[in-house]
């Protein structure tokens, strides 16, 4: 998979992607990143990238000439790159949204600041919106990290165990069961004797039991979903 980001801070990334399980995907030869400044597709001496609204308001809002020559040019002639606008104004992530981008073949990131994107950007790009939650970053830097950690997880080959991604919250209709590890006894706190017995049909039937628990006590709208 390739990944393009576009952004004003290119310089958020470089921690964050040189890092744990992106750091490996990209050692595998699994994934390829790649960071672009829109401010390079500016054409004035300042690198403006933002004006007033029209109308009046607070802030401001990212022009869109920049943002149509960065995207234009660095998406080319590949169609079936998926171009995701980070906006709180988009479909809500979740992790079978990050299943079906783990499938893709190319992804473009578009990062904005400010009071938020110039409106034409979103009618006239073509792009798909992704919000990672009802509250206000400010900007899509934060989010495009999170949502890319959780698709580039999922693609086959990433994670050492394969089971991992498999048996996680969210990967069902249940939040995860319980984990314990060594010490048995830790302050008083010890771990379930069903998980000690060896017997792995009893194991398996008290996770289940322990994530529908869980599950009905911390997001309850998870099972009336289901």
């Amino acid at each position: 998979m390739r990944i393009d980001i576009l952004t004003i801070f290119p310089d958020m990334f470089t921690g964050v992607l040189s890092e744990s399980i992106l750091k490996i995907a990209q050692e595998k030869g699994l994934v390829e990143f790649h960071l672009h400044d829109i401010r390079d597709w500016t054409r004035d001496k300042h690198r403006s990238v933002d004006d007033r609204p029209y109308g009046g308001g607070p802030g401001m809002v990212m022009k869109p000439e920049p943002v149509f020559r960065a995207v234009e040019e660095v998406v080319g002639e590949d169609e079936e790159a998926e171009k995701i606008l980070l906006s709180p104004q988009g479909e809500p992530f979740n992790q079978e949204m990050a299943s079906e981008l783990a499938g893709k073949k190319r992804l473009i990131f578009i990062c904005g600041r400010y009071e938020g994107f110039d409106e034409r950007i979103r009618l006239g790009l073509g792009v798909r919106e992704i919000s990672l939650g009802d509250f206000i970053l400010a900007g899509g830097e934060l989010a495009a990290m999170a949502i890319i950690e959780a698709a580039v997880r999922l693609i086959p080959g990433v994670l050492s165990c394969e089971d991992s991604a498999k048996f996680e919250s969210f990967s069902s209709w249940l939040l995860d069961y319980p984990q314990y590890t060594r010490p048995q006894v830790f302050r008083g706190m010890r771990v379930p004797e069903v998980l000690l017995s060896g017997n792995h049909e009893k194991i398996r039937k008290w996770r289940k039991k322990e994530a529908l628990k869980k599950t009905e006590a911390r997001r309850k709208d998870l099972l009336d979903k289901k």
